[in-house]
């Protein structure tokens, strides 16, 4: 390719020395390296019988056609293979929370297609545990995931979190009260997403439950937003979520919970060695979406958007 390149510069210009002085090097080098090139052709690209105008030969002229053409591909080629290294092309497969809201979807595939438009998100919707076993398999190349999990071989993004309220039957008493504190659910059941969905944030409620004073009679797991607020109708229990689940249902309510306890947080993960280029790029456009938009990512067992307050960025790593 570079004897391509020093061949169409002297063939555009007809003039070795000129051609040398363009390319910034001495004149024999090039006379060499045209001549190597005619060697590795088998054909004479220049006619040098008039000392005073070097010519195109027919088949010099034919070479400049495609050498042209050559370059301009060999330089999309380069730019493909640098755009590959920076994450802007290929295929990224990100796994994404279960039931996650239609919004969060556009708003996601929005942002990555304006910030890389040459790289294809394969979205595929896994549970925060499943996510990092095929993160740790190589089945997934990055994970939106449900703080806490164990991070050991992974980098963490940006993390977004957002304070969850409680959900309750409209005929509660509770209902009633501008908030309410997790010791006034004394003597309820819980629903909550199944404890194999995310086991750290599954641990992480019941924890502060306790530490709250709200020890659960027994807890339901519904996976489906419509089952845990058909629970909740139901007199079934009660359940954490983001300030739309009452406006889903009208025989729920949505309070806010006193002293803000309960906090779902969102980082995107991917491994810390062999990652995928457009990993970070996309941990850091997931976070911007959920910052920007207000768009909650659903949490393991309901799809609803914040309401009750915006996500903010709490952890930005540098």
């Amino acid at each position: 390719m570079r004897h391509l390149r020093i061949f169409v510069v002297t063939a555009e210009e007809l003039h070795f020395s000129r051609a040398a002085e363009l390319l910034g090097m001495a004149q024999p080098p090039l006379s060499q390296a045209v001549r190597r090139l005619e060697r590795e052709l088998g054909a004479e690209l220049f006619d040098r019988s008039n000392h005073r105008q070097v010519r195109l030969t027919p088949a010099g002229s034919v070479l400049y056609d495609e050498a042209c053409e050559l370059l301009v591909r060999e330089e999309r080629l380069r730019s493909l293979v640098r755009r590959a290294v920076d994450g802007d092309v290929g295929t990224l497969r990100a796994g994404v929370p279960e039931d996650i809201a239609a919004p969060v979807l556009h708003a996601l595939l929005a942002a990555c297609a304006e910030e890389a438009p040459g790289l294809r998100v394969d979205l595929q919707e896994v549970s925060t545990q499943e996510q990092l076993r095929l993160l740790a398999s190589g089945g997934l190349d990055v994970g939106l995931l449900h703080q806490p999990v164990d991070a050991t071989g992974l980098a963490v993004g940006p993390e977004v979190a957002v304070e969850l309220g409680v959900v309750l039957p409209r005929t509660s008493p509770l209902a009633r009260l501008p908030e309410v504190g997790l010791a006034d659910l004394a003597g309820h059941d819980l629903v909550l997403c199944p404890r194999d969905a995310a086991p750290g944030w599954y641990d992480a409620t019941l924890d502060a439950c306790r530490a709250g004073g709200f020890v659960p009679g027994r807890v339901r797991h519904a996976r489906n937003p419509e089952f845990l607020l058909g629970l909740v109708a139901a007199g079934q229990g009660v359940a954490f979520e983001r300030g739309t689940a009452a406006c889903k249902e009208p025989r729920v309510a949505w309070r806010p919970l006193a002293g803000r306890p309960l906090v779902q947080r969102v980082a995107a993960a991917w491994p810390a060695q062999g990652a995928h280029a457009g990993a970070a790029r996309f941990a850091r456009v997931a976070a911007g979406v959920l910052v920007r938009d207000r768009v909650a990512v659903p949490g393991p067992a309901t799809g609803a958007r914040a309401r009750s307050r915006p996500w903010e960025v709490v952890y930005d790593p540098p």
